[in-house]
């Protein structure tokens, strides 16, 4: 694949939410002491009337978010994965989830690409802990342009939302411009031999194995999800009876994430071989993040393998 512009979509999440504060009064921002890095200090520097630095209490961000929420205002609360989905669980679940309140949570730094921060800050089970909140809209970017599309579709969903954004820059791969939809899949390649449906980060990477196994003769559809919850079901159902043959990519636990919202879809409905990458049973340590990408296989390279196996 020709190489691309890299964007980290935590600048992509800092600049959507200073450009749609412009447009909306009611949009406030909150942050767990973590501005410079989950990059809403855009907005902090835009309107710091309406950013509010919770300090290192994310469980109380979380509630007070659901506060602000009912009074008309549309908070985003904004902190590590880590801390969003795994320290407040509690609060998102019974603060957010159950009063079902309007609430968008940004969430940065997920999956093992935070690298160096190492095992306590590598959220690989956000998407499954999200995921089991009834009501909860759960979505991964795959680069800047949907990242940006994404926050603006978020504030427009009346609802409590997750999302997710990476700290690793990475390929732009949308045109600008492009439209995004909550709870719609994207066919960015067609073919027939086999449907790598990937999210975030492994977008990309799905891009570039199907590339190579173009030049082997093995047409791959490559589908990106950015919505995990609610699944677009009606295109993995579409893409499994077109091909036969699936592999799911997500920087994310192959445990309650996209590759097992997939296999619940097609054991039910349209039993088919499946093939998830994604981290295994196991947590992250230090390390470089493109090293740590290729080790536990977020890689091209490991998609290329597992697609040529499969298609034997």
């Amino acid at each position: 694949m020709a190489e691309l512009k890299k964007i980290a979509t935590r600048d992509s999440y800092g600049k959507a939410l200073a450009e749609l504060g412009a447009e909306h009064d009611n949009l406030v921002v909150l942050d767990a002491d973590l501005a410079g890095a989950t990059k809403t200090g855009t907005f902090l520097k835009a309107y710091p009337q309406r950013h509010f630095d919770c300090g290192i209490a994310e469980a109380n961000m979380i509630c007070v978010a659901a506060g602000m929420s009912t009074t008309g205002l549309v908070p985003f609360a904004s902190t590590f994965a880590m801390f969003a989905a795994g320290r407040a669980f509690e609060q998102v679940r019974n603060s957010i989830g159950y009063p079902n309140l309007n609430v968008k949570i940004g969430a940065t730094h997920g999956g093992i690409s935070v690298g160096e921060d190492g095992a306590s800050h590598q959220c690989c089970e956000d998407f499954a802990l999200m995921r089991s909140i009834p009501g909860m809209v759960v979505m991964s970017p795959a680069d800047d342009v949907e990242a940006r599309a994404m926050v603006k579709a978020a504030y427009e969903h009346e609802g409590p939302v997750y999302m997710r954004f990476g700290r690793a820059a990475v390929p732009v791969v949308h045109e600008e411009g492009a439209p995004f939809v909550i709870g719609k899949g994207e066919i960015l390649r067609d073919g027939d031999a086999v449907a790598i449906i990937a999210n975030g980060l492994m977008v990309a990477e799905a891009l570039e194995a199907a590339e190579k196994l173009a030049e082997e003769g093995i047409n791959a559809m490559v589908i990106n999800m950015a919505t995990i919850k609610p699944l677009d079901e009606e295109l993995v159902l579409s893409a499994a009876k077109k091909c036969g043959k699936v592999i799911t990519c997500e920087e994310h636990s192959v445990i309650g994430g996209l590759g097992e919202a997939v296999c619940s879809v097609l054991s039910e409905k349209l039993p088919t071989k499946v093939v998830r990458i994604g981290v295994n049973d196991e947590y992250g340590h230090s390390g470089p993040a493109g090293a740590l990408l290729k080790q536990f296989g977020l890689c091209w390279e490991n998609v290329y393998e597992k697609a040529k196996e499969l298609c034997k």
